[in-house]
């Protein structure tokens, strides 16, 4: 079977379409990738030897755009759009899986106009504007927040089940500001850094590259050792150390902490779209899995007073929330569909 995996413009968008190949592989059928020139696409899959084919189309995202940009942003997604309808006809592509984001606009639109089966993954808590214009027109709609979806879990890779473990007690933490890095997170960090090193809990930190410095320096001047980083491909390792972790709520860090057993105190971006990342971890809280505070709060009183805590329930559940065939019941599924 030939599947055309579409959509990015964001790591957590790529990430779920780089779970979703591997289970294609897994399965013996070949995956397609159409995504954008745009955003993160290219950095992630232009030498991805998990996909047959991978093409790259000119298109920005539209929603946030006003007047001439916004009408320039629909003329590259119209143009884009015929282009994916070659594309699908060039490799008789059978299904198509969107995972949201702007990138997935054209492939989405030129599968429907060719009257194959469309399937989409909502990466959060609240739907993509993309997703929610297609949703009545999918053959499934996945989404691991909604108990009616007709497939659990949400895809992550492989290597963060294969690291889980039950935390209990305490012994370090990682703070977790994203690829793009939080300041707010940072200085979270920097503020108890002291404090954790009293206690002798162990810190690991991922700043993003354009706060790495300042906080190098400030790690120096308080004498604490810390292992830091600006960004890295090991995240799967170095949760793996972890026992509790301090993040933004993007979903797919969310769902790699579950995948991993680890813990997590969440501090939502405050301004993400339709404040996803908030209702992304209040499905957390409501189900007792972590912890989530808006970032003007007193997150070093809130930290602190986590860090007494055994672990072990909570540890235990997010595991038990996971689902690690997530990837590939999606794709079994893509095939029990289009074979009737």
């Amino acid at each position: 079977m030939k599947i055309c995996i579409t959509g990015g413009g964001t790591g957590g968008h790529l990430v779920i379409a780089e779970a979703l190949a591997e289970a294609v592989a897994q399965q013996g059928h070949e995956a397609i990738f159409i995504g954008s020139t745009s955003g993160q696409d290219r950095k992630y899959f232009e030498s991805h030897s998990i996909f047959s084919h991978v093409y790259f189309l000119e298109t920005t995202g539209v929603v946030n755009k006003k007047g001439i940009g916004k009408l320039k942003a629909l003329w590259l997604v119209l143009k884009a759009f015929f282009a994916s309808r070659k594309i699908i006809k060039k490799h008789n592509i059978q299904a198509t899986y969107s995972v949201g984001g702007f990138s997935a606009a054209p492939a989405s639109f030129a599968t429907l106009s060719l009257f194959k089966p469309l399937f989409i993954h909502e990466q959060n808590a609240v739907d993509g504007k993309l997703n929610s214009i297609l949703k009545p027109f999918a053959k499934r709609f996945i989404s691991a927040y909604d108990k009616n979806s007709p497939i659990k879990g949400y895809p992550v890779k492989d290597e963060f089940f294969k690291s889980a473990r039950v935390r209990s007690d305490i012994k370090t933490v990682i703070f977790l500001g994203g690829s793009q890095g939080a300041k707010a997170i940072n200085n979270l960090a920097l503020s108890v850094a002291k404090e954790l090193q009293n206690l002798g809990i162990k810190i690991i930190h991922q700043t993003g590259e354009s706060d790495f410095e300042r906080v190098k320096k400030e790690y120096q001047a308080l004498d604490v050792e810390v292992e830091l980083y600006a960004f890295t491909k090991e995240m799967s390792t170095l949760m793996s150390k972890a026992d509790l972790a301090v993040s933004r709520a993007g979903a797919s860090t969310l769902w790699e902490l579950c995948a991993n057993g680890l813990p997590a105190l969440f501090i939502p971006f405050p301004h993400a779209a339709a404040d996803h990342q908030y209702y992304n971890a209040k499905f957390i809280v409501d189900n007792n899995l972590g912890w989530c505070e808006q970032e003007d709060k007193d997150l070093k009183s809130i930290l602190v007073s986590i860090l007494t805590q055994n672990l072990e329930s909570k540890s235990m559940a997010l595991l038990k929330e996971s689902s690690r065939d997530a990837a590939k019941n999606m794709i079994l599924d893509v095939v029990k569909v289009v074979n009737g």
